[in-house]
């Protein structure tokens, strides 16, 4: 397959509907793929990702070309980063959990 002829033909809107009928196995129509479409489908779409896109979403292609893999912590950092919430490390409050430490506390 030669990527350089693919990609000038594959628009945003191609890439999203391959995207797609590589995740659910149909095409938009409702046709189910043939495993060799799945194939070449996931092929464009990991080439596409690579040098079309410079992406850092966890399981997305980066432009080397290599999975991109975060880990749990990775995750929830950016989504706190995203949401604007504060950090791990930014304790707001604390409270005792054991109830007798609370009656003897008073």
């Amino acid at each position: 397959m030669q990527y350089d002829d693919v990609l000038r033909a594959v628009t945003p809107d191609i890439y999203e509907r391959m995207k797609e009928a590589v995740e659910t196995g149909r095409w938009p129509d409702g046709q189910k793929l043939t495993e060799s479409q799945r194939e070449n489908a996931m092929e464009i779409v990991m080439v596409y990702q690579a040098r079309r896109l410079n992406q850092t979403d966890h399981f997305s292609i980066d432009s080397k070309g290599e999975l991109v893999f975060k880990t749990k912590g990775d995750l929830r950092r950016e989504l706190r980063d995203r949401a604007g919430l504060p950090s791990d490390d930014a304790e707001i409050a604390r409270f005792p959990l054991n109830k007798d430490s609370d009656a003897e506390a008073s």
